[in-house]
């Protein structure tokens, strides 16, 4: 395997690509993850991670280059990470009862080759009551995720059922990024 950076600061992610078997330095940078409402949420998403992916790229051509990005879209609006408390209570009650999409992004760059694609997944979500939603809330884990909650915690709790990649849901998409990097390390060397 050649060398792996993953441009990330994401601990879940660090998780799924050890879980991959995969050795790899980690290191995060500071990038405009704006979405352009021109663009569906699968290209934003796909633009945020190859904006990960080319961050420093010289710097680690080397390196097979990995970016990520994830989004909760529901009637193609995009659920980022809460702003607050009154962000994350507005985003669950939205999300309370419905299906939505959880989308990753994923760009890998390699020797100039750059693949750039993205995971969706679907989430249903119980009909979440107040009581439901300060709990959740009280516990903290809703703050710094995606659609303000944690499918791999105790967000597990507001979940009805879940359709595609559980991975992809946590925030890699690690059946995808294992058939590219299976490509990159089979064509060279």
């Amino acid at each position: 395997m050649k060398n792996v950076i993953l441009k990330s600061a994401s601990p879940r992610r660090v998780e799924l690509l050890k879980g991959m078997g995969v050795s790899f330095i980690q290191k995060s940078f500071d990038i405009d993850e704006s979405m352009d409402m021109n663009k569906t949420p699968e290209e934003n998403v796909k633009m945020v991670a190859l904006k990960k992916a080319m961050v420093n790229k010289e710097e680690y051509n080397d390196y097979i280059q990995i970016g990520c990005d994830t989004i909760v879209c529901l009637d193609n609006q995009i659920f980022g990470k809460p702003k607050d408390e009154i962000d994350a209570r507005r985003i669950l009650n939205i999300l309370s009862g419905k299906t939505h999409k959880v989308i990753s992004g994923l760009a890998v760059i390699y020797n100039n080759k750059i693949y750039n694609t993205y995971v969706t997944s679907f989430v249903t979500f119980k009909k979440l009551n107040d009581i439901d939603i300060d709990n959740y809330i009280k516990s903290g884990e809703c703050y710094g995720k995606a659609g303000a909650y944690a499918i791999q915690g105790i967000g597990r709790c507001l979940i009805e059922k879940y359709e595609g990649s559980l991975n992809n849901i946590i925030g890699l998409p690690t059946e995808k990024l294992k058939e590219i990097l299976g490509e990159i390390n089979g064509v060279e060397n």
